[in-house]
């Protein structure tokens, strides 16, 4: 028996490789014949640069970066040869023959490693004064490195800024009314500023975002209102936000000759605005991230070959069936005929295929804090139970 054990993240409780290897260690004490084939997956979010570098058999580089309030985080990134990357996910970065070889490596980042919302406790969360300038310096330090290209992870973020932040720290200049320089530009600085100055380093690489959100910068599907909350705006300082992040989103547009229809842009309201910042001052890209990660992966072709397969996340709901994580992996495998079994710590999903069983490892009465702390126990009692 050939299993594909396939997991995302448990936010807050367990990495998506911890998913995985809990998952194989107890599977593999009841059924020491079976084949295990662990597959960790990602969103962009925490562990992209690690899961991405270490599948292509290369190692993450740390470095000391500004975190989203300041102060210093060790945050990774990953440098990866261009021959190691499979052709599949190649044509999405748009990289040369791998015949080519060439000796330029790409750099992996993830956001959330430098301007994460898991770098904070629930006190310091505040969009109002985070920032994206830790991302700039891992993008500056690839650039150093001599990437050949970006590939950025934009997930997890803590911020709302729509990555001024990062823009500062490629080299764009924010200015006050006096003339004064304002860095890092939070939001809570953006009535100060006045104008822009100087620009992006011309070094920098092309940068490619791995998203699948496809939220517009502003209004009520934008940045702010669908994700300011959990990431500590108050709801009746949403209006207040919106209208500051309308002003500076014009502001940057007319000073990087971008339309300001960027702003309508599906995807550019993802993590906190940092796809816009990114789009319109260093001519980054958006490419779907589910897409590239599955072909960087080889994930089709593991499903494939797998008898069973075992998925799952912290929460698996009606957004894990719109294309993604392991929402896609279930839909995929369910098309093959394969047999499918989801854990999460919380299923409300309504719908699934032929073949899916879904499993809830969370019993009923435990508090979020509980089953939080609990997670990896709870994975393994039910994988036990079910397998």
């Amino acid at each position: 028996m050939r299993v594909l054990i396939a997991f995302d993240k448990f936010k807050g409780s367990l990495s998506a490789p911890q998913a995985c290897d809990l998952a194989a260690r107890a599977l593999h004490g009841l059924h020491r014949d079976w084949q295990l084939d662990l597959c960790p997956l990602t969103d962009g979010g925490e562990g992209f640069a690690d899961i991405l570098t270490k599948a292509a058999g290369s190692q993450c580089l740390s470095f000391k970066v500004a975190g989203p309030r300041g102060g210093l985080v060790d945050a990774s990134l990953g440098m990866v040869a261009t021959h190691k990357i499979p052709a599949s996910a190649g044509h999405w970065l748009q990289l040369p023959d791998p015949a080519l070889k060439s000796e330029k490596p790409i750099a992996i980042i993830e956001m959330a490693a430098a301007s994460g919302l898991n770098l904070l406790s629930p006190e310091q969360q505040d969009p109002w004064q985070t920032t994206t300038y830790g991302t700039g310096q891992l993008i500056r330090a690839a650039t150093e490195l001599g990437a050949a290209a970006i590939l950025l992870g934009a997930g997890g973020s803590a911020t709302n800024d729509l990555g001024l932040g990062a823009l500062a720290a490629l080299g764009l200049e924010f200015r006050s009314f006096d003339g004064g320089k304002i860095r890092p530009p939070v939001p809570a600085h953006w009535e100060r500023i006045a104008s822009l100055d100087g620009g992006v380093f011309p070094l920098i690489p092309p940068i490619f975002i791995a998203c699948d959100v496809t939220n517009p910068l502003l209004g009520p599907r934008g940045a702010a209102a669908v994700y300011g909350r959990q990431k500590g705006l108050r709801s009746e300082d949403l209006p207040r936000m919106e209208a500051a992040m309308e002003r500076m989103a014009r502001l940057l547009c007319a000073y990087c000759g971008q339309p300001a229809m960027l702003t309508e842009t599906p995807g550019v309201g993802a993590a906190g605005g940092l796809p816009f910042g990114l789009l319109a001052g260093a001519h980054a890209r958006l490419i779907p991230g589910f897409d590239l990660v599955a072909a960087w992966l080889n994930l089709r072709a593991r499903i494939a070959a797998a008898d069973i397969v075992v998925t799952g996340e912290g929460c698996f709901d009606e957004s894990s069936l719109s294309g993604k994580g392991p929402g896609a992996v279930a839909v995929h495998a369910g098309a093959l005929g394969k047999t499918v079994h989801v854990f999460a710590g919380k299923c409300t999903a309504t719908a699934s295929g032929k073949g899916w069983n879904l499993h809830t490892i969370t019993p009923a009465g435990h508090s979020l804090e509980r089953a939080s702390r609990e997670a990896p126990e709870l994975l393994v009692r039910t994988l036990r139970a079910v397998f």
